[in-house]
């Protein structure tokens, strides 16, 4: 009897387990994220036309030539057939023929540094509809949302209105990390010293989690935010209600608030110092530090420079060769 219990407990275990997974993957609330996900309904669909197949012969073959059954024809000898061969290799080249179509295909079409073309499968982005910019910032451990045009930021919440295109710009103040909203795409990477991008907009109102999908230290599992799909209005709503709470972040407060913590509550910052993410993004937040990208600059002058020294100076040692040259020809004429 208790056996028995224990057995229908390891039946129903994996769906208990399951119990506590969400779809969000799979049924998201974004165009980008939509598509990312028939891509992997459409490509684990192609895998198992070969996957099941093969598990279903292997477990046919394992019964049918069991050694109890006699009945059936024992050949050793056998060890050909052409029309075998073609299923065979035939049908696996196809799955990945189609694979790599639809892999180079959506690997165009989702690139994250593109920009959207359309809100959603029935309808294309409206002219007169300008992307909203936020810059994120990833630390230790919590997320920094800046909002450039609106000249606001915020410490672990993010809210966009409803089928307009977000433009995502992205680094991290220390180490790396990876900035990722289910719901509304995939996991784009988080790096010091680097930009990188995401485009994608979200299509139902609601209330999101986003989190870090890259280790990243102590706090790393909590470093999560909530992404709030809502209206114009309520956006406008939003971003006042940013605008009347919290100080300025300048650099002197970004310095403080860089320093590693764990579960930050929601901060905001009716202000920001509009060189702000040019700074975190080139390292020099900090007074007297020289920022990346012109101490790049200045180390391409440079290059450049003794690159043209040295053609004047190539240029200085073959001009007397040249004249030498030149007499002698005369002397010879």
């Amino acid at each position: 009897m208790f056996s028995h219990l224990i057995r229908r407990g390891l039946i129903f275990l994996p769906a208990i387990l399951l119990a506590g997974c969400n779809t969000v993957v799979l049924n998201p609330s974004g165009d980008i994220a939509s598509q990312q996900g028939r891509l992997i309904v459409i490509s684990t669909i192609l895998m198992l036309l070969i996957i099941v197949p093969v598990i279903a012969l292997t477990v046919l073959f394992a019964w049918r030539y069991r050694k109890s059954n006699t009945a059936v024809r024992y050949e050793p000898d056998w060890d050909h057939s052409t029309q075998l061969e073609l299923v065979i290799w035939g049908a696996p080249l196809l799955i990945i023929i189609a694979l790599g179509l639809l892999t180079w295909i959506s690997t165009h079409t989702l690139d994250p540094y593109r920009k959207l073309s359309r809100l959603d499968a029935q309808r294309p982005i409206p002219e007169n509809v300008k992307p909203l910019t936020v810059e994120v910032v990833a630390l230790d451990w919590k997320w920094l949302f800046i909002y450039p045009e609106q000249g606001i930021a915020t410490v672990n919440e993010l809210a966009a209105p409803v089928d307009r295109p977000i433009e995502f710009k992205i680094t991290a103040s220390t180490v790396m990390n990876s900035f990722y909203i289910p719901a509304l795409a995939g996991q784009i990477y988080a790096m010091p010293g680097m930009q990188t991008k995401l485009n994608a907009v979200i299509n139902k109102p609601g209330e999101f989690e986003g989190f870090s999908a890259n280790y990243s230290g102590a706090g790393f599992s909590d470093m999560r935010f909530k992404f709030h799909g809502v209206s114009d209005e309520d956006f406008d709503a939003w971003v006042k209600k940013v605008k009347s709470s919290g100080g300025a972040l300048q650099r002197a407060q970004y310095i403080a608030l860089e320093k590693p913590s764990i579960k930050d509550p929601v901060q905001h910052f009716n202000a920001v110092d509009g060189t702000l993410f040019h700074a975190i993004l080139n390292r020099c937040v900090a007074e007297g530090q020289v920022c990346m990208d012109k101490q790049m600059m200045t180390d391409k002058n440079v290059k450049d420079e003794s690159k043209g020294e040295k053609t004047e100076k190539g240029a200085a040692k073959a001009a007397p060769q040249e004249v030498a040259m030149a007499a002698g020809q005369h002397h010879h004429e």
